[in-house]
């Protein structure tokens, strides 16, 4: 294996461990921290105390709060942001990427106003070489699994199959198999709108409606995710993958699911304030529901869990009224 230089950018949980991995695998890491105080101390002690504090640094990373530095010179340039972040971030660095970097973005959601998927937003932003050669991973992974040196697999998304093999090389381990494919729409539809999903899982177990509800509700949110996959053009097989029905059972099902925190304390009544001002992590399907709402609404596509999520989160529905008004939509068959 080679060893490669990688910038990691976002030193939250998973861009944590992220960094992690990929220094455990003898690559050569920068991992870009926002502050100046807080890259200072995790250089220092080696240890992410807010995210992953269970869990140490390798020598092979190296942290600063200069994003400039990060990504200059580098390889591979891993964006681990929030999706809201994304553009901004990627807008002040274009200069600096190596026109023959590749970009692999980890953000998992929609652009709110523009409605656009991460891909459309690296194309806005980025030079036209870096953006043609850009990839998306996504599928099912907890960071502080990753960071425990816990099995993995995942997938690599991208138009370029040259680059995407390039980076599946490169950045596999015995620890986190990647997998490719040529359907970035396939792979970024499935992880934002998942998160979605997720929500409405943690609420139906938080109302305690059961294991019953939670499994036709990860079923009939796939079937929805698909319909607006398909309707933008992602192809429907990819659904079935790593970066669908993967991800949104681990999502659904993870204690370590920040979305299905979301949804289990709007089920244990707490307000939507409450449970964002208690967080310290984004939950990506609070501000995903209102764009995928929207999304749908667009294209013309049935979402009803997505549209009831909106209701009751952007909208202070009632949670088991709103979810009881799934139950009494009119029959219809499973194909539908």
């Amino acid at each position: 294996m080679s060893i490669e230089d990688i910038a990691v950018i976002g030193a939250g949980s998973y861009g944590t461990c992220l960094a992690m991995l990929f220094g455990n695998a003898g690559h050569r890491v920068s991992l870009y921290c926002r502050g100046a105080e807080q890259a200072a101390e995790l250089e220092t002690t080696r240890v992410n105390k807010t995210y992953l504090p269970a869990y140490r640094l390798p020598d092979t990373v190296f942290v600063t709060s200069n994003l400039e530095a990060t990504v200059k010179g580098k390889r591979f340039v891993v964006g681990v942001t929030p999706s809201h972040g994304v553009r901004e971030v990627f807008t002040g660095i274009a200069s600096a990427i190596d026109p023959d970097a590749v970009v692999i973005n980890a953000a998992k959601g929609l652009e709110d106003g523009t409605l656009k998927t991460m891909d459309a937003v690296y194309r806005d932003v980025l030079p036209e070489r870096v953006a043609n050669r850009a990839t998306y991973l996504s599928g099912p992974t907890f960071a502080s699994e990753i960071a425990a040196g816990m099995p993995a697999a995942i997938v690599l998304a991208g138009s370029d199959a040259k680059t995407c093999s390039l980076a599946q090389t490169a950045l596999s381990s015995i620890r986190f198999r990647i997998y490719t494919t040529d359907d970035v729409l396939g792979v970024l539809i499935g992880g934002a709108i998942k998160n979605v999903i997720a929500i409405a899982a943690g609420l139906s177990d938080g109302l305690g409606l059961g294991s019953n509800a939670r499994a036709a509700l990860i079923t009939r949110g796939l079937a929805e995710i698909t319909r607006i996959g398909v309707a933008m053009g992602a192809q429907p097989a990819t659904f079935s993958g790593l970066s669908g029905i993967g991800d949104l059972v681990l999502t659904c099902s993870g204690d370590a699911s920040r979305n299905r925190r979301v949804g289990l304390a709007l089920g244990q009544g707490k307000s939507m304030t409450d449970i964002l001002a208690d967080m310290k992590q984004v939950a990506e399907g609070v501000k995903t529901t209102k764009v995928a709402h929207e999304l749908a609404q667009k294209l013309g596509t049935d979402a009803p869990l997505t549209k009831v999520m909106h209701s009751i989160i952007h909208e202070g529905a009632p949670a088991r009224h709103a979810m009881a008004a799934l139950m009494s939509r009119a029959l219809r068959s499973e194909r539908d």
